[in-house]
């Protein structure tokens, strides 16, 4: 077979990791800003004596560096999208920059109960007025990069298009080999239950710095009009309880990304449905995400008279966003593949 019309059955592994998303650049720009009002923070804190104060900016720098992470994912990600040595992409880095995040979130988590503990063991005076101005001035700081971040409008996908394409079907012998073309561009159609673990990372560091100085703010109030200096350290330990809730939540969503979990039961539902007509039956299937709004899918169809891998294909509900999908075919009366792909 020509080189040329072996050309027309290979494809790129990159599933458009090999462009800057919105979120790559949001995040960058969230991360210099929050980088540089952390050093306002900390030196605002010292200088006044607010815990709430010193504990935001602390919380605010670490966080500086967990979204100077999130960025190293996303180039990274882009510029090592074509290498053939990641086998469906450089998708995953994006998980892994997203569970990075959340172990971070959890060690500031533990960090802030630490201090805030600590702080209530020993006091130390604070100048409120002083303390409370900067306290507002960071959380309109956070407020602007949670605005910038906007995971939940994005859904977590920044790209407008899929990545693949379909071929015309082949007539494969019995001793075909599995095949891997085949693929859909699904223009439009990403599946909205992928999320961009990097970007809710970042977003959520970002949310618990504008939570950490709306408490703050609070604890500030409290102690300077009513003399309860208790609420400074008691809402770092409230905080810092909310913040180990949510990176809980995230290391759950990326580390399932990570171990290649199986997708949830209704998406399988949707391919077993769109795939067993007459009396094929799909008898073995695993079905993962390999980044965001991408997922890829490894079928079994067993028949009296099956059809060809690429037909299967074709009937892939195309919302599904499967762009890289193996397809085996047994004939049920001997169990010998037919062909595969």
């Amino acid at each position: 077979m020509h080189t040329t019309q072996l050309d027309d059955w290979q494809h790129e592994h990159t599933f458009g990791q090999d462009e800057v998303s919105r979120g790559e650049r949001r995040t960058l720009w969230v991360a210099i800003l929050t980088a540089v009002f952390m050093v306002v923070e900390v030196a605002a804190g010292l200088a006044y004596g607010s815990m709430a104060l010193l504990a935001d900016g602390l919380h605010m720098g670490s966080h500086a560096v967990a979204l100077g992470i999130a960025v190293a994912a996303y180039v990274y990600a882009r510029r090592r999208a074509g290498d053939e040595r990641f086998s469906f992409g450089t998708g995953k880095v994006n998980a892994l920059g997203g569970y990075t995040g959340a172990l971070l979130l959890a060690v500031f988590a533990v960090m802030m109960a630490w201090e805030s503990v600590n702080r209530f063991m020993n006091p130390v005076p604070i100048v409120f007025n002083q303390a409370i101005a900067v306290a507002v001035l960071g959380l309109v700081v956070n407020g602007i990069s949670v605005a910038m971040l906007g995971v939940h409008h994005d859904h977590g996908h920044d790209h407008g298009h899929g990545h693949g394409h379909t071929h015309d079907d082949l007539e494969l012998s019995d001793a075909s080999a599995k095949h891997d073309s085949g693929h859909d561009h699904n223009h439009g159609h990403h599946d909205h239950g992928h999320h961009d673990h990097n970007l809710r990372s970042a977003y959520l560091h970002v949310l618990a710095d504008a939570l950490t100085s709306l408490t703050a703010i609070f604890a500030l109030l409290g102690g300077k009009y009513f003399g309860q200096t208790w609420l400074d350290p008691a809402m770092g330990i409230v905080g810092s309880l909310l913040v180990a809730r949510w990176s809980w939540g995230l290391i759950r969503q990326s580390s399932k990304v990570l171990l290649d979990h199986q997708e949830p039961e209704q998406v399988r539902q949707r391919i077993r449905a769109a795939l067993e007509a007459g009396d094929d039956r799909v008898v073995d299937l695993h079905v993962w995400s390999i980044g965001p709004g991408v997922r890829a899918a490894c079928i079994s169809v067993v028949g009296h008279e099956p059809s060809t891998p690429n037909d299967y294909k074709s009937r892939l509900p195309e919302d599904l966003a499967i762009h890289h999908a193996t397809v085996e075919v047994h004939h049920c009366s001997t169990h010998a593949a037919v062909g595969a792909a």
